[in-house]
């Protein structure tokens, strides 16, 4: 039965990649690293920029930064669920990309934001419109790796449990959610939420967060975590930038999954993720 170490990392991520990347290795060099390793980062890791605009100008040059991620997988012999980078669409648009790297360094999955942030916040921000400049995706990702097979969403996914449903029909067993939940948002719904799509598909669900006051006048909630199958929390972050590890053992999921087969009982299926 697979199982494996899960490294979720939180970060207070500003507009310049180099900082951001530089604030990664060293969270890394202070951990004892044991194998197989699955890093996960939030979502707007490696560039957290003021507008849509920076955001697309920074797409442009985002191939360069993923060959250094990708040298970093192969320092550190790690998986890298990398958050969300944004990746240019070739017409004026980019997408959020949530980009899957084995130990040497390949990609081997790459799931694009399906459901975008377009909502008012009482918060210093006021208003997110991400659907501005960023194209949705379209396409639900699962993927085999030596931990399991991983489901892959971003942020505010989390509030569409049809999605996570869908990857429990393609077998996923871990969900990876990689957020920038705001403070206010965060502090209403974060928590819940994660746990009722692990309790909903019996999966793992890991979710790195940002945290903090950020370069961009943005203020994140951070408490990362790692939810069990039953819904127990088996790591939180506090509300700093850090490092939390749990080690998940894939024996007990089939074991919740059997004595409760909800999958197998479950009369309703979503035509949209069809």
């Amino acid at each position: 039965m697979k199982s494996g170490h899960i490294y979720v990392v939180q970060m207070c991520s500003g507009i310049h990649p180099e900082e951001n990347l530089k604030q990664l290795a060293a969270l890394l060099s202070q951990q004892t690293l044991k194998q197989p390793a699955l890093v996960c980062l939030p979502e707007s890791w490696l560039a957290f920029c003021q507008t849509p605009q920076q955001t697309l100008a920074q797409a442009q040059s985002n191939d360069d930064w993923i060959r250094q991620i990708q040298q970093l997988c192969r320092d550190f012999n790690i998986w890298l669920a990398a958050g969300t980078i944004a990746l240019t669409d070739g017409q004026g648009r980019y997408y959020a990309a949530s980009l899957l790297f084995n130990n040497e360094g390949v990609e081997v999955a790459r799931y694009n934001k399906i459901h975008l942030f377009d909502a008012d916040v009482a918060d210093s921000a006021g208003q997110y419109r991400e659907s501005t400049l960023t194209r949705p995706g379209d396409d639900i990702v699962t993927v085999d790796s030596p931990f399991g097979r991983l489901g892959l969403s971003v942020c505010y996914d989390l509030r569409f449990p049809g999605l996570y449903q869908a990857m429990r029909e393609q077998g996923a067993e871990i969900l990876l959610v990689p957020s920038a939940f705001t403070t206010v948002t965060g502090a209403a719904h974060w928590k819940p939420l994660l746990q009722a799509r692990a309790i909903e598909t019996q999966c793992y669900v890991v979710a790195a967060a940002q945290v903090g006051e950020h370069e961009n006048g943005r203020q994140t909630y951070g408490h990362s975590l790692v939810v069990s199958p039953w819904g127990v929390c088996l790591g939180e972050a506090p509300a700093q930038v850090g490092v939390i590890h749990a080690r998940l053992d894939l024996t007990d999921l089939h074991a919740i999954r059997q004595k409760m087969p909800v999958a197998a009982h479950n009369r309703f299926k979503s035509d949209f993720y069809e």
